[in-house]
């Protein structure tokens, strides 16, 4: 069960960063695109899912309850998102900016879509493969390592892929093919392991798809925990995607070495391999509320550090990025640990459980974040003068951008988290309360 539920983040963690990654720099850099429109690209996709990964939920909650799985779906997703991801890294060059990024902003918006049919459902898993407090988090912490080593593999890998085979256009498709095929043949095995180990599902659905989908919407305003659960982890999903968005850019401009990405991205999520079985200890022992924000103080603390790349592009760079990735593991295992026991707090609430509006609900939350993290880096980026180019073109960067770089990279995702946890200070469910007592 916990193999087959943790070989789903090879499918999620793989769409998750490498669009994060390298689209931006894919629009500005091979295509061409000004990074002004290259921002709508990238968000507008986004935007469209938040609107409909609420619906995807109410269906997959409709699906849980008549036939027992959420397998429908999330086989859609599995079989649709690995084509409609290599078609988005397939732009044709040769046809000129606008072209391309209507292309990509098409195919990317369908990748998006198919990616959710597979999420939403998949997020709703855990409350339904299993009802311990503690069990939930060694589920998930499970599934974050597996999330780690993939952001690891693929994040690090597909720009070593993309180099190897040449680089430009071309690179960007064979680095999407090969990760398409590794996102395809794990989200299958994910398929295969929730249509044989659910043991609950979701209750009865009232009213029409419509009624349901408001209310997904309406446990944001009535189940106060999962209202400050969700917040805080918009706020944190955008900190780690402008990040992610500005890693490249952070490397072959800030330090002059385009293959630095590997490095970094190394330094990011080769901890999280080591920490992970620690922070399940610490929430064991302490809580995973108290384990949430110390991850997140953590990552705080490592990117108030990392503003000194402005001034000083050293090799002390890839350590503040591991103190950063000692959080960043952190920040993913607790709120998805966290989750579970929300959705029974709002069934307690409501009277039902009704898990994949949650999830649908969280997604879309997840989505906006993640969206907004590469627009928020590029409008950084044009608004501090940064030159465009297509692939093969050189450009000489203003000083204005590369302290834009940095700080895009530093200062707002600091300055995201140390606001989300002023939010959650506020958090509190029966089950955190419960073992708070037990302690």
């Amino acid at each position: 069960m916990v193999a087959g539920y943790a070989a789903g983040s090879v499918g999620t963690g793989g769409f998750g960063v490498l669009p994060g990654l390298v689209l931006a720099y894919y629009l500005t850099d091979t295509l061409g695109v000004a990074a002004a429109l290259a921002s709508l690209v990238v968000i507008v996709p986004k935007i469209a899912d938040v609107l409909i990964d609420p619906l995807i939920g109410s269906i997959s909650d409709r699906s849980s309850h008549r036939t027992g799985t959420r397998v429908p779906l999330m086989l859609a997703g599995a079989l649709g998102l690995p084509l409609l991801f290599i078609l988005t890294f397939s732009a044709p060059v040769s046809a000129g900016p606008g072209v391309g990024a209507m292309w990509v902003l098409v195919f990317f918006l369908l990748a998006a879509s198919a990616y959710s049919l597979f999420q939403v459902p998949y997020i709703a898993l855990p409350t339904e493969l299993t009802g311990d407090y503690h069990e939930r988090t060694r589920l998930v912490s499970v599934r974050i390592a597996v999330l780690a080593l993939t952001i690891l593999v693929i994040g690090a890998g597909g720009p070593e892929l993309r180099d190897a085979a040449g680089g430009g256009a071309r690179g960007y498709l064979v680095m999407a093919i090969g990760v398409s095929a590794l996102m395809c043949g794990a989200m299958i095995w994910a398929v295969r392991g929730a249509a044989r180990h659910t043991v609950t599902h979701a209750d009865a659905p009232v009213g029409s798809l419509l009624s349901q989908y408001r209310d997904g919407f309406d446990a944001i305003r009535r189940t106060r925990a999962f209202r400050l659960l969700v917040s805080v982890f918009v706020l944190q999903a955008l900190a780690t995607a402008v990040m992610l968005a500005g890693a490249q850019y952070l490397a072959s401009y800030v330090m002059g070495n385009e293959g630095a990405l590997t490095g970094l991205f190394v330094a990011l999520v080769g901890p999280a391999l080591v920490v992970m079985p620690l922070w399940y200890r610490f929430s064991h022992r302490y809580g995973k509320l108290r384990g949430y924000v110390v991850s997140s103080v953590l990552f705080v603390v490592a990117t108030a550090l990392l503003t000194l790349a402005a001034v000083d592009a050293g090799s002390w760079i890839y350590g503040a990025v591991a103190l950063a990735g000692v959080g960043y593991a952190g920040m993913q295992v607790f709120p998805l640990a966290m989750l579970p026991d929300v959705i029974e707090d709002d069934a307690r609430i409501g009277g039902r459980q009704r898990g994949g509006s949650l999830s649908g609900i969280w997604t879309a939350a997840e989505t906006a974040g993640l969206a907004l993290g590469p627009a928020v880096f590029l409008g950084v980026l044009a608004v501090t003068g940064f030159v465009s180019k297509t692939a093969g073109e050189t450009v000489v960067q203003p000083e204005s951008a590369l302290t834009g770089i940095a700080l895009g990279f530093s200062v707002v995702p600091a300055i995201l988290v140390a606001i989300s946890l002023v939010v959650l200070r506020n958090y509190r469910t029966e089950q955190e309360s419960t073992h708070e007592n037990e302690r």
